[in-house]
């Protein structure tokens, strides 16, 4: 389970609330890690029918985050090391853009209702603001020291972006483009999601194991949670309306499960070396874990638990994306025969 911090007083006026965790911390834990171990023994290949391989513009380097836009039908991909953001039409599939000047871009997160796209622009310390669809930059908010996931309060309209070397939010006023100001969450914040259960911004800080939830209208943080057998987590995805959060750790390469309605660590599973980007197609009821030295994982959740379904061996398997209407999966990988290329997967059912 998790083990709850001190809350701050404003958790009774907050905007966002969560659960009061249980107390059975050490039981459960043991009980988590007295679970028969777990392998990629299943056939991944039989559930990943591939569609295509769509060549992308740049040269052979890393890629991170991918943010979709499902009713435009485009899919924004951050190739990091290259320096752009490739917009990709799904539709079409063919690159529409390659935005230039994004040196080390990490995070990318397309809010349509504002009609913005925002990318993690480390190499210049900012957050770039992309006009959707006109895809020019309007905005260039910080400074920031190492910005990378991003997340968006909808209601507030007001944007929170992780930045991993100094331990903080930064938040932007999603209308005006300008910074609000800053939340410390006490070590690196890797991934950052919004809660639409809770109301709450979620951040997986790195370096002292823990969850940590901010009031996204006061900017105060609410409650920190100690992410039992939580070593180094860094990618996490919610499961909005079954009250989950996916977690995945790069210190010790397992995947845990978390039941946002007690907060409590319901699995823990194993997964390949690098795990990151995360993504969840409800029709399959599958996971997808996308990692930087261990394949592409793939599994079904059952209730509260994870069964392995199998993996992928690709290179550089850093990143993922899924349309969950039409169980399409998008994989850039970085060198196929030296060029990037976007390789499509067809999602399927078990036989």
């Amino acid at each position: 389970m998790i083990v709850p911090g001190p809350f701050v007083s404003s958790l009774v006026t907050a905007a966002c609330t969560l659960a009061h965790p249980g107390t059975t911390v050490i039981g459960l834990a043991r009980d988590l890690a007295a679970r028969p171990a777990r392998s990629a023994t299943g056939n991944a290949a039989a559930l990943l029918r591939p569609v295509t391989d769509v060549s992308l513009p740049g040269e052979p380097v890393r890629f991170d985050y991918q943010s979709a836009d499902s009713g435009a039908g485009r899919l924004y991909l951050s190739h990091m090391n290259d320096g752009h953001v490739v917009v990709f039409d799904t539709r079409a599939r063919r690159v529409l853009a390659n935005i230039p000047d994004m040196p080390r871009v990490t995070g990318v997160w397309a809010v349509p209702a504002l009609h913005k796209l925002y990318a993690s622009v480390t190499g210049h310390h900012h957050v770039a603001v992309i006009d959707l669809p006109g895809l020019s930059v309007r905005a260039t908010p910080g400074p920031i020291g190492f910005p990378d996931g991003i997340a968006d309060a909808p209601d507030l309209k007001r944007i929170f972006v992780s930045d991993e070397s100094r331990g903080m939010e930064l938040v932007i006023d999603g209308v005006t483009d300008r910074v609000i100001g800053t939340v410390p969450v006490g070590g690196e914040a890797g991934n950052t999601k919004y809660d639409p259960g809770s109301g709450c911004i979620l951040v997986a800080v790195q370096t002292t194991n823990e969850i940590v939830a901010i009031d996204p209208a006061t900017l105060a943080v609410v409650a920190r949670f100690s992410l039992a057998g939580g070593d180094h987590p860094h990618g996490m995805y919610i499961d909005a309306p079954n009250r989950l959060l996916f977690v995945a750790n790069q210190g010790n390469a397992t995947m845990e499960v978390v039941d946002l309605g007690t907060m409590e660590v319901t699995d823990i599973a194993p997964v390949g070396a690098g795990p990151d980007v995360l993504a969840f197609d409800p029709g399959l009821n599958r996971l997808y874990v996308a990692t930087e030295d261990g394949g592409l994982w793939l599994y079904r959740v059952r209730g509260r638990r994870l069964e392995v379904e199998g993996k992928l061996d690709l290179p550089h398997a850093h990143t993922v994306s899924v349309d969950g209407t039409t169980h399409l999966v998008y994989l850039p990988l970085q060198n196929v025969g030296g060029h990037p290329v976007l390789r499509i997967f067809s999602g399927s059912r078990p036989n």
